[in-house]
């Protein structure tokens, strides 16, 4: 049986976000109360700014930094919290899609606070802080393993919320029949 881990969600967390190899773009994403903290640590914008100074949503072009040895050019976007996917401070740093400059920016965000994420770490986080219900967590990963286009549809649909409002409705049918079931046990000699 797979071990389960506690989820610290005073963490920040951090890993590739694509699939490892050869690309253009890959990106490592950190998640957590001081994930824009830890960007300040590793990026400066071309202007020399920190992440920490950037709005919301918008991307900046810049570099990673080892100290101050450029580790890879990259384009940075924070999403402050409570809009991002997590509902929490959201960083994504855009690098040239090669193992090495993935794999020592994850590192130098690593060795300045974050924690390695695991799998499915980002979307549990979403769910956990109420982005996302349980059935829209699970279409996340039905999206990523989409072989067709009706399965894609199917979880897309169920990503929007229409698998909850179904279930919702029934609920709610179901939690009026069993008042009704009630009341009319409770009181046999009313009219309900």
């Amino acid at each position: 049986m797979k071990k389960q881990h506690k989820i610290d969600m005073e963490d920040t967390v951090a890993a590739i976000s694509t699939p490892l190899g050869e690309g253009a773009i890959g990106i490592v994403r950190l998640s957590g109360k001081y994930a824009v903290k830890i960007a300040d640590t590793v990026f400066r914008s071309k202007k020399g700014r920190l992440p920490s100074s950037f709005r919301s949503f918008t991307s900046h072009f810049g570099y990673v930094y080892d100290k101050d040895a450029v580790v890879d050019e990259a384009l940075l976007i924070v999403m402050r919290d409570p809009k991002s996917y997590t509902k929490e401070e959201m960083v994504e740093i855009s690098c040239h899609g090669g193992i090495i400059p993935l794999r020592k920016t994850l590192g130098l965000v690593l060795e300045n606070g974050a924690r390695l994420a695991e799998p499915g770490e980002f979307t549990k986080r979403a769910f956990l802080n109420g982005r996302l219900d349980l059935t829209q967590a699970e279409a996340v990963l039905d999206i990523i393993r989409s072989k067709t286009d009706a399965s894609l549809r199917v979880a897309l649909g169920q990503l929007d919320g229409r698998l909850s409002s179904a279930l919702n409705r029934i609920k709610d049918e179901l939690v009026s029949v069993s008042a009704n079931i009630e009341a009319s046990i409770d009181f046999p000699d009313e009219d309900i």
